[in-house]
């Protein structure tokens, strides 16, 4: 199997390289938007509960660990990346991450916490985006507050979004849209929402 490597930006791991398979489907959040996005989360990620659902390379999970994050749950459909995932635990010593084979929004694995941080990067023609933040808020698998990475080939607007989802930053690099959405909690944004009249 053809391999390659994506690397750290910032915290602990700086600098460290991921070894990554050579797939079409993995294509690994470029550095400038991994930075800009690390930029954004900085206030939050301290502590962090994060939920990485596509992986892929696993560069935002192992991204968000480096900065400070208390556990990352990785999810990847495809066996070759979740080796890779898992040797990449191993080379850096984690012991707060944790790896399922799951093929989401379809099929889930038993997560039994709930996450401050949610990283959504599906493949762009597969239209798994939205279903899967539908299904993030049916499974109660969200903190309140909680932040949602969204990266899509399609621009994004906030009804779009489940009820309480907001999107507070965006950026575009070529074809492709970054988003930082806040979730609030759906009751509570219905019942706070009577206050801005």
């Amino acid at each position: 199997m053809a391999r390659g490597q994506v690397r750290i930006i910032g915290g602990q791991w700086r600098g460290r390289k991921l070894t990554i398979p050579e797939k079409a489907e993995v294509r690994p959040t470029p550095d400038r938007v991994r930075e800009t996005l690390f930029n954004w989360l900085a206030p939050v990620i301290h502590g962090a509960k994060c939920l990485d659902l596509f992986a892929g390379s696993g560069a935002l999970g192992f991204e968000a660990l480096s900065r400070g994050a208390s556990q990352v749950v990785m999810v990847d459909q495809a066996q070759e990346v979740i080796s890779c995932l898992k040797e990449n635990l191993l080379v850096l010593k984690v012991m707060n991450a944790e790896i399922y084979r799951a093929k989401i929004p379809r099929e889930w694995p038993p997560l039994a916490t709930v996450f401050d941080i949610v990283f959504l990067d599906p493949p762009y023609r597969e239209n798994l985006l939205l279903p899967a933040c539908f299904a993030l808020e049916e499974k109660s698998l969200l903190a309140d507050p909680a932040y949602i990475y969204l990266e899509s080939g399609q621009d994004l607007e906030d009804q779009a979004l489940p009820p309480g989802w907001e999107i507070i930053k965006r950026k575009k690099a070529g074809q492709v849209g970054y988003f930082l959405v806040k979730r609030t909690g759906a009751s509570h944004h219905a019942k706070t929402s009577h206050t801005h009249e």
